[in-house]
């Protein structure tokens, strides 16, 4: 007998805590996406924490302009961006109002990589400033899924000095889980 996960949205309380508390935390969360067949849902499997003006890997250490005006917003709600003109990248903003943090989702199961993820799921910039606790076509959602992982420095930030080694990409170890 196999018994059902319930799914839960998270609520806005999940995402306004610090970044590096967020970031693993949606490590084993399932990432739900409206698709024309119904919902597709996936569970996240790697996320990266950009943490912030002083961190020189997040798009914030440029300030705020229009690109990153969502990343100023209380936490909860989608920063979507374009790079080499065809991959968008999806984002979770964390923390408190004007304190620009935000998640890369950089994995998800079966599905690995950034620009993948967001192709499969057809997510595009229409999903700038979406609010992960009320929207009808994206949330993330618990089902109890008990996630432990392994940390390490981010990918494709080199630019960044001393930002570049911090140890915080998070990638789900998937051993013991249903």
């Amino acid at each position: 007998m196999t018994m059902e996960r319930r799914h839960i949205m998270l609520e806005r309380d999940f995402y306004m805590r610090d970044v590096l508390e967020v970031a693993p935390s949606l490590l084993g969360k399932i990432l739900a996406c409206r698709t024309d067949a119904g919902w597709l849902r996936l569970r996240i499997t790697e996320t990266e924490a950009y943490r912030g003006e002083a961190d020189l890997a997040c798009h914030a250490s440029k300030g705020r302009t229009a690109r990153t005006e969502v990343m100023y917003h209380s936490g909860g709600v989608v920063y979507v961006y374009l790079i080499y003109g065809m991959y968008w990248m999806l984002n979770v903003v964390t923390g408190r109002k004007d304190d620009p943090q935000a998640v890369l989702v950089r994995g998800l199961e079966g599905c690995y990589g950034p620009g993948r993820l967001t192709r499969r799921l057809h997510i595009d910039r229409s999903f700038y400033g979406e609010d992960l606790t009320r929207s009808f076509r994206i949330r993330i959602e618990d089902d109890g899924f008990a996630a432990d992982y392994t940390t390490a420095p981010r990918i494709g930030v080199d630019y960044a000095g001393e930002w570049k080694d911090k140890p915080w990409r998070y990638s789900l170890k998937i051993s013991g889980n249903p």
